[in-house]
C-alpha cells in the first residue's frame, strides 16, 4: 500500500457530518487560492480523493482475506476438536482436569436434523387450503402510471418522498497512468 498522505486527504479522513466541515472547506479554499497552477491544484484534489479510494480498496481486500482466514481457522478448530475427542476416547478419557483451565470434557455425539420439503404438486396442496396470497406490488406500481390509476385510487395511497442529495465532486481518472514520482513530490507542497 502506498504511504503518501496528502494534507487534504488527512483532512478528508477526519471529516464527518458532525464536525470539521468548515475546517475542510477553508482548507480547500486555501488550495484553490494558492499561487500554484490550476492543473497542480486539480491533481492535488483528485489524488487526495484517489488515495482514499486506494485505502478503501486496500481495506476491502484485507477484510476479504481476514474473512477467508477466519473461516479457515474456524473449520480447522472444529476439525481439531473432533480429532482430539476421538483421540481422548481411544485412551478411555472422558474428562481431564487442568490448572489453567477447569477441565476438558468430551461432548456426546449428536444427530442434527434439517427438514426440507419438496412439493410435487403445488396445486393440490393449495386446494387443501395451504395458500398465501399477497398483492403484486411491482405490477401495481406499473399500473399506477397508466390510465388505470383512477381504479386504484380508493384502495391505495401514494406518497412521494424527495431527498436532497448534496453535490459531490466526481473524479474522472485518466485511462493511462501518467503520474510520476516528481509529480507526487510537487503535489506535496501545495498550500
Amino acid at each position: 500500500m502506498k504511504t503518501i498522505n496528502y494534507r487534504l486527504q488527512s483532512e478528508l479522513e477526519h471529516l464527518s457530518h458532525t464536525n470539521q466541515k468548515d475546517w475542510f472547506k477553508n482548507y480547500l479554499k486555501e488550495v484553490l487560492e494558492s499561487d500554484k497552477p490550476y492543473y497542480v491544484k486539480s491533481d492535488y484534489i483528485a489524488l487526495s480523493f484517489m488515495e482514499l479510494d486506494n485505502k478503501i480498496d486496500y481495506l476491502s481486500n484485507e477484510i476479504k482475506t481476514l474473512t477467508e482466514l477466519k473461516k479457515k481457522l474456524q473449520e480447522a478448530k472444529i476439525l481439531g476438536l473432533e480429532i482430539a475427542a476421538i483421540t481422548l476416547e481411544e485412551y478411555g478419557i472422558e474428562k481431564m482436569e487442568g490448572t489453567a483451565i477447569s477441565s476438558l470434557t468430551i461432548t456426546p455425539q449428536k444427530i442434527k436434523q434439517k427438514e426440507t420439503i419438496l412439493i410435487k404438486d403445488p396445486s393440490k396442496i393449495m386446494e387443501l387450503g395451504y395458500v398465501n396470497f399477497s398483492v403484486d406490488e411491482k405490477a401495481l406500481k406499473e399500473a399506477l402510471h397508466t390510465e388505470m390509476f383512477e381504479q386504484f385510487a380508493p384502495y391505495v395511497d401514494v406518497s412521494i418522498e424527495q431527498k436532497e442529495v448534496p453535490s459531490r465532486l466526481k473524479i474522472n481518472k485518466k485511462r493511462t497512468p501518467s503520474n510520476t514520482s516528481s509529480d507526487m513530490v510537487e503535489l506535496l507542497d501545495v498550500a
